[in-house]
Order: C-alpha cells, then structure tokens, then sequence
C-alpha cells in the first residue's frame, strides 16, 4: 500500500475482474500481482532485501470458506501470490523457505530475480547504518523505519457476496535470512470470512503479536460497522508503530492508518449485490 497512483491501477484492475461477474479471489489475485510487478512497491520485483542481500518474500491468500494457501521466505518467484494461490490447491496452508521454491518449480513458475537496483541502494543504506550504529530502538531490534514502503494487500466483495483478502511483501529494513513477518500468516497479515476481509501492513512482529486481521474480524462477526472495526484494530498501537489496515464488510470497506497509506476503493451506488476492492 505505497504509491497512490499504483494502488488506484491495481484496485482497477481487481475491480474489472469484479464487474465481469468474477469471483473475490480472482479480483485480489490480479490486483495483487499488478502491485507485485511494480518496482515501486515492497512485494514481487522492487522487495527489500535481507542483510545478507537476498530477497526472500511473503505471501498469502484466503477467502470466507476459510481456505488459504501461503508461502514465507520464498525466492526467486516473480509473483509469490501466484504460488500461494497454488497452495491453496495441496492439503496445507504454509509452505517455506526452499521447499517453497522446489513447488513452485513443479507448479511451472520460472525462475525470476526480484532485486532491483533501487532494492540494492536500499540496502546498502541499511548495511551502513548497521555500521555506523545509526538505528532508532526499534531498527536496533530488526524492526522498520517508520518511512518504510511496505506491504501490498488487497480485499473484495463480490457480486454473489463472497469475500477474499491477500497480501505480499518483501519484508522490512535489517531483516535477518529467514525471519517471516505478519503477511503469510492467517489472523495476523490477513483474515477472511462470512463476515468480510481483512488486510494489514506495518510492522510485522507487532502484527503478529496482536492477531491484528483477526481482532478486526471478530469484531466485525460481532456486529461492528466494518470502519468502526478498523478504528479499533489501530487503537491497539502507539502512534510510533506503523500500521495500516483495510477491510471490506457486509457494509462496504473501510480503512484505518497512522503513517501515510496509498489506498484505493471503488464507491458503488447503494445495492444488495455490490462490488468491492480495496
């Protein structure tokens, strides 16, 4: 969720997918992997790289049946979305590391470098700052900074009522080889049910901590207009934690932030049967 105007393309491209009587996952499918293939974004191509100067992405996708498919530290995939999405087609849920990469050979995806030069300066940058002990207390602790593009995410509705949501990422600044963050994993970068879709970014560890996507769901089950859920969802962090979240209810998306967040969602007139991406 990092550029406006590469959010406002995605968000069209899942929402035709929606208009053309396609289902929820299709439309977050397609617009997750328009924001993948954008080098500006932290997710796909352009994903930041570990210290070791490796790019090791995150994934996930699940819809209100409760199915999902996730891939953690995968490497060398274009679209780590696409691959989750294949998951979702074996008996598990998470697949990691290199065993991530063997599938999505098997699964016919092509080897691809994601690292762009761009991602290699970033790097850079971060390496010199380890150096010179030039951290906040949070980076100290292999945590972001604050101004750190991050994560992509998409939810939708649509038009038999069916919810979907999904997220990637490349990670964050300083990472350590191996470390998974909120993204692939259910409940914490991403939750989906009857009651809706929820998606998150910021910073991972404290995602994880707080089961952030499914506190907003619960209390969307529970009855809570889809922003005042949101609203909560933040309200569970200091304002020196990142974090941004997007949702989509039986009542229509909504959005909550405490950093600067790119976002895109489309405003249909009033219907029982509505589409939605957000």
């Amino acid at each position: 969720m990092a550029v406006v105007d590469g959010a406002e393309e995605a968000g069209r491209i899942g929402l035709a997918v929606l208009q053309a009587g396609g289902p929820a996952i299709d439309g977050v499918t397609d617009a997750i992997v328009a924001l993948e293939d954008d080098p500006r974004m932290n997710a796909g191509t352009g994903s930041r790289l570990r210290i070791d100067g490796r790019a090791q992405m995150d994934a996930s996708i699940m819809t209100d049946d409760l199915e999902a498919g996730a891939v953690a530290a995968i490497e060398y995939v274009k679209n780590p979305i696409l691959v989750a999405r294949k998951v979702m087609e074996t008996p598990h849920i998470l697949l990691v590391g290199p065993d991530a990469v063997r599938f999505a050979r098997r699964m016919g995806f092509r080897r691809y470098d994601p690292v762009t030069a761009e991602a290699i300066q970033r790097w850079k940058e971060s390496l010199e700052k380890i150096r010179k002990g030039d951290l906040p207390p949070y980076a100290r602790k292999w945590m972001a900074f604050k101004d750190l593009v991050g994560t992509v995410g998409a939810v939708a509705r649509d038009s038999e009522g069916r919810f979907c949501a999904g997220s990637s990422t490349g990670g964050t600044a300083f990472m350590m080889p191996g470390r998974v963050g909120d993204s692939p994993i259910l409940g914490a970068g991403i939750y989906c049910g009857p009651a809706g879709a929820v998606s998150v970014t910021g910073t991972g560890e404290e995602i994880l901590r707080r089961v952030l996507s499914k506190f907003v769901y619960d209390r969307m089950a529970g009855g809570r207009r889809t922003q005042a859920a949101c609203d909560e969802g933040l309200r569970l962090y200091k304002r020196t934690v990142p974090i941004g979240i997007i949702a989509v209810g039986r009542d229509g998306a909504a959005e909550a932030c405490n950093r600067s967040m790119a976002w895109w969602t489309n405003a249909p007139a009033k219907s029982a049967r509505r589409n939605r991406i957000a």
